[in-house]
């Protein structure tokens, strides 16, 4: 069994490529992380609050009027 140079350096040559993949491509291959969520929805709270304020007005005015009146 002969083996020349030229099989040898060309043997190494392709162990050296077979390496350099091994190490690179596993670094090319990884998945990239999310991207960050969009803003939330805000919620409408302003209908609503002003309905809430409202009738809390009109019970605290109730309860004045009914305090002052005398029975």
């Amino acid at each position: 069994m002969n083996i020349s140079i030229k099989q040898i350096i060309v043997f190494f040559a392709l162990l050296i490529v077979a390496v350099g993949l091994l190490l690179i491509l596993p670094e090319l291959a990884a998945s990239q992380p999310p991207p960050p969520p969009d803003k939330p929805d805000q919620a409408p709270i302003d209908g609503g609050l002003t309905l809430l304020a409202a009738a809390g007005g009109a019970y605290a005015v109730k309860r004045l009027r009914k305090r002052s009146v005398p029975h």
